[in-house]
């Protein structure tokens, strides 16, 4: 009887879970569609689903018009670039809140989390002026430097998490054998947080290829990532439904890839940092 209850549980669960998860992923694959859509079928009124006249011609139009591959690049690098410099910076951050805390650790902990609340707009007229004086307007380098600021405390936060669980013993054990602090966090810390590192990777990752404001307002042609080529498809005309998803989807596609090819790195690294 406890083994009928325990199935049907587990049975219920995966049932849910996958409707849950349908749900979520209703909105790309309702894109995905529309892209295959003439203009007429993607406003039809009432919706049509999958019974409809498949055509590739909105991807033809988009690659037509826009260079794909040099957005695409752009985006590469920026959402890599800033992620890189973030880690690199981050590393040594959340390894001294971790192991050599100090009475203020906690806030400046929160006070990096308060960031985040403030909006980006905000900043938006001084950083536009300080990118105008430096030159770094519509360049990927500045793309780079802003985003990565941007997520620099979600970095920190995520590793901090992650490094507090790793014993301080094993690291002691190393400054006894020897170890520099650079071969700590190179040789000792870093291969025991890869899990955790891995994810915050690819969750920052994933932040900065869907950033928008900034790529929108500091960039004009030569640095413009995706989100500007998607955005280049809103006109004063209006809305042309099927190519702007047919553009969606080409920028969402490598995320999506590098999503299911990381995920069960990320599963990983999500339960280590959830195990206490």
């Amino acid at each position: 009887m406890a083994r009928a209850v325990k199935t049907n549980r587990k049975i219920m669960n995966t049932v849910a879970a996958w409707a849950v998860g349908l749900l979520i992923f209703f909105p790309i694959l309702w894109t995905i569609l529309t892209s295959f859509k003439t203009e007429a079928q993607a406003i039809a009124d009432p919706p049509v689903f999958f019974f409809f006249d498949w055509t590739l011609e909105n991807y033809a139009v988009v690659q037509e018009r826009s260079d794909y591959v040099r957005y695409l690049w752009n985006s590469i690098i920026i959402a890599g670039g800033s992620t890189l410099v973030g880690i690199i910076i981050a590393i040594p951050a959340a390894w001294s809140m971790a192991f050599v805390p100090s009475k203020r650790t906690k806030d400046i902990l929160l006070w990096m989390l308060s960031t985040k609340m403030l909006p980006a707009v905000g900043v938006l007229y001084p950083i536009y002026l300080l990118f105008i004086k430096m030159g770094l307007l519509d360049t990927r380098v500045g793309l780079v430097a802003v985003l990565m600021l941007c997520n620099l405390p979600i970095i920190v936060w995520m590793l901090y998490t992650y490094f507090k669980e790793i014993p301080g013993e094993i690291l002691e054990a190393a400054r006894m054998d020897g170890a520099s602090l650079k071969d700590e966090i190179i040789y000792v810390l870093t291969p025991m947080a890869v899990p955790g590192i891995a994810s915050t990777v690819l969750l920052n990752i994933i932040l900065a290829w869907n950033e928008a404001f900034w790529t929108l307002n500091l960039t004009a042609a030569q640095a413009a990532p995706l989100t500007a080529f998607i955005a280049s498809y809103s006109s004063p005309e209006g809305l042309f439904y099927a190519k702007l998803s047919a553009a969606s989807t080409m920028a969402i596609a490598p995320i999506l890839i590098l999503g299911w090819f990381s995920q069960k790195q990320l599963v990983r690294g999500l339960t280590f940092g959830a195990v206490k």
